[in-house]
């Protein structure tokens, strides 16, 4: 059987729907002769007519072909029409993305962008995941945010340097800077050894700090209150201490670190050779405007 196309289907719903070729036309803009041609190149792929012509004023019947072809077209087109629509809704940024996240950029970076891409995107379904393992894979993710580079078959893009300062109880150190050797021997609250943390802590030991770790804990509000209680400073990179609106507690203070820990480093990490959705791609690009800002 022929190929039958979905413009004849068309036609033969309109022809249908209003029982004569003349307002067929009128319905589909298009000339009788066209409507006729449709209906005649339908009728030659289907084997057989579709529809009774008794001619004069008397309306168009349609045949017990034409019925079965009428009832399949009409699922047909209205699966063509979702298609379209699905389509055009794709490109418009509707949909769904999946992103991993972790504590402190949640906080501070990822709300921006979250709040940007509803706004462009009113439609899309934001899917959000905060997990800090130690060795992070990107999985079913569509984009992960992580403290340093991830291994695998990924591609990224570097967004900012996060560098460490010093959390202490106020009046706990001199005001200004503090050289790593001033932290040789002091009671200290940490995170656990994960993410950039044992380079941190290496960072700090090659400096001339061995801090006594007094305790861990992967909540940086739990180590802040730690920190307000006297158990012991923290080295924590500077986009914790900003979420957690340290420099505005007059019970903390913050220090700059001599010489400088090397800062962690926050990445933007997609995978390999995906193909981006409009909204993917567009969440890469507002994650890059606004690390800029916050950098």
């Amino acid at each position: 059987m022929p190929e039958i196309e979905l413009r004849h289907l068309a036609a033969l719903i309109a022809v249908a729907d209003e029982g004569s070729f003349g307002r067929a036309a009128i319905r589909l803009g298009y000339t009788q002769s066209t409507v006729s041609q449709q209906i005649a190149a339908l009728e030659r792929s289907v084997g057989g007519p579709v529809f009774d012509r008794p001619g004069g004023p008397k309306a168009v019947r349609i045949t017990p072909l034409g019925t079965v072809v009428l009832g399949h077209g009409r699922e047909l087109l209205a699966r063509s029409a979702s298609l379209t629509d699905a389509v055009e809704r794709f490109h418009a940024g509707d949909g769904r993305i999946d992103i991993g996240t972790f504590q402190s950029l949640s906080n501070v970076v990822l709300p921006a962008v979250v709040r940007r891409l509803r706004a462009e995107f009113p439609d899309s379904d934001i899917r959000l995941s905060e997990e800090e393992p130690e060795n992070p894979q990107i999985g079913g993710l569509d984009l992960l945010f992580y403290d340093g580079p991830v291994e695998g078959d990924v591609e990224r893009v570097k967004l900012f340097d996060d560098p460490y300062r010093l959390v202490a109880a106020a009046g706990a150190f001199p005001a200004g800077p503090i050289s790593l050797p001033q932290l040789d021997g002091q009671p200290m609250v940490a995170w656990p050894l994960t993410c950039d943390q044992p380079g941190m802590e290496q960072a700090l030991a090659r400096g001339g700090a061995r801090p006594r770790v007094v305790f861990r804990s992967a909540v940086n509000d739990t180590l802040l209150s730690m920190v307000r209680a006297g158990l012991g400073a923290a080295v924590l990179p500077w986009l914790a201490i900003s979420a957690a609106s340290v420099p505005a507690d007059d019970r903390l203070t913050v220090h700059e670190l001599r010489p400088a820990v090397p800062p962690r480093e926050i990445h933007l990490h997609w995978p390999a050779r995906r193909s981006h959705s409009p909204l993917a791609r567009r969440a890469i690009e507002i994650s890059i405007e606004v690390a800029a800002e916050v950098a």
